[in-house]
């Protein structure tokens, strides 16, 4: 059964490890010339996306790779002084297992794993998508039509299969109040261990480095009155926003938004937008992680949520030998309650990240008085009373699949 996935970030190469170990023909498509070596930005596993990363014999080499942050320091906009958290007491508040690693990163690490077994083209994109009741047309931009029987849309939150099969991104699409640019700069403050940066009402800039990083990333997340006007792939407009928003702002940003942001080696800048579908799947096509339920870029752990359902939709279709309408319900309905609560957690999240009035930034200065100095159990506690779900990735069990895979390809537990 040959199966074709639009997308070689993070979704696309999970999915394609695991059907290629239940017996699939997989190709995967990847509108960018080579394997993604943009700057990229830090990204959060947590235990169920680690614990899939475990049975793909992954660990050591996620582990190998993860950013090294350890202390998370800041400044509030009219307060000189410091408040400092130690990372890893604050992400055993949320979680028993996590790792934060480059998305660049993780991307690589999963393209090793699955380039031999797996049929990589680069440098194309999906043009046309016609389903009959034998498999699907596929016609790309540069390569020849082929057939398949069935396509996954695992291309990111502007995705091009979603487009095609369900329409513009206008009808599915909820901007949750916020704005978050990244871009690569050097490693000017010598970070390594930590990420500092300057917090106010509506608005965030923070710098850090990495174990593997020779360069630095900042970034910069704020809540505007109003929905901006501007095209995604408008580079000039967005720094000019960027710098419209952050003006006035002090510490390091004048040199960030002058000299820094003119010859950034890479540069991101979306909105935080959530996808709401009440299906992601259509025929013979279905989608996986952002393109087709991301909670909102940087607050609703949107690759944790892309690892897992991607292990899912690759086990119910190997659960379903291959039957999609069978496969396509069932994972919809394995993940359907994780993504309703990533989608919660994630308005909540844009609003504790970025404080919109003077009371919840005094809340945030609180918030970390209490990770610095109340055991981590009475932390999760009391902490949970303000930020309903805050566990939820831990509180995620995945379905075991194991029995599916082909004889030769039996992987670490």
């Amino acid at each position: 059964m040959r199966i074709l996935i639009s997308g070689a970030s993070v979704a696309g190469p999970v999915l394609a490890y695991w059907l290629t170990r239940y017996g699939f023909a997989v190709t995967v498509v990847e509108r960018a010339p080579a394997l993604r070596k943009a700057g990229g930005h830090a990204v959060d596993l947590f235990r169920p996306a680690m614990d899939i990363v475990d049975r793909m014999g992954l660990a050591e080499a996620v582990q190998s790779r993860k950013t090294g942050t350890e202390w998370l320091s800041f400044l509030v906009e009219g307060d000189d002084r410091p408040r400092t958290v130690e990372v890893g007491r604050l992400m055993r508040v949320m979680s028993d297992r996590h790792v934060e690693i480059m998305r660049d990163d993780l991307g690589e690490i999963l393209y090793e794993a699955t380039r031999h077994d797996a049929e990589y083209v680069f440098g194309d994109s999906i043009a046309s998508l016609t389903e009959d009741a034998d498999g699907v047309e596929v016609t790309f931009e540069r390569g020849r039509p082929r057939r398949f029987d069935l396509v996954i849309g695992a291309d990111g939150l502007h995705s091009n299969v979603r487009r095609l099969v369900f329409g513009p991104e206008s009808r599915y699409s909820t901007w949750i109040g916020a704005y978050l640019a990244v871009m690569s700069i050097p490693n000017y403050l010598g970070l390594r261990d930590r990420m500092t940066g300057l917090t106010g009402v509506n608005r965030m800039v923070g710098v850090y480095g990495g174990a593997h990083l020779d360069d630095a990333r900042a970034i910069f997340m704020f809540r505007p009155e109003a929905e901006l006007d501007y095209h995604h792939r408008d580079v000039a407009r967005q720094k000019e926003l960027l710098r419209e928003q952050f003006a006035g702002m002090g510490w390091e940003v004048p040199r960030l938004l002058g000299e820094e942001l003119d010859r950034a080696t890479a540069f991101y800048f979306d909105s935080v937008t959530q996808l709401r579908m009440d299906t992601w799947s259509r025929g013979r096509v279905s989608l996986a992680g952002d393109a087709g339920y991301c909670p909102g870029p940087a607050v609703g752990g949107s690759t944790s949520l892309a690892v897992v359902g991607a292990y899912v939709l690759a086990g119910e279709l190997a659960e379903a030998g291959g039957d999609h309408t069978r496969a396509f319900p069932a994972y919809e309905q394995e993940i359907g309650d994780y993504v309703r609560r990533s989608r919660a957690f994630a308005v909540g999240a844009a609003k504790r990240l970025i404080p919109a009035t003077p009371g919840a930034l005094r809340t945030m200065k609180q918030s970390v008085w209490l990770v610095n100095h109340i055991p981590t159990p009475v932390a999760r506690a009391l902490t949970s009373l303000g930020a309903r779900g805050l566990r939820l990735h831990d509180e995620i069990t995945t379905k075991d699949y194991q029995s599916h895979l082909t004889p030769r390809t039996s992987v670490p537990r």
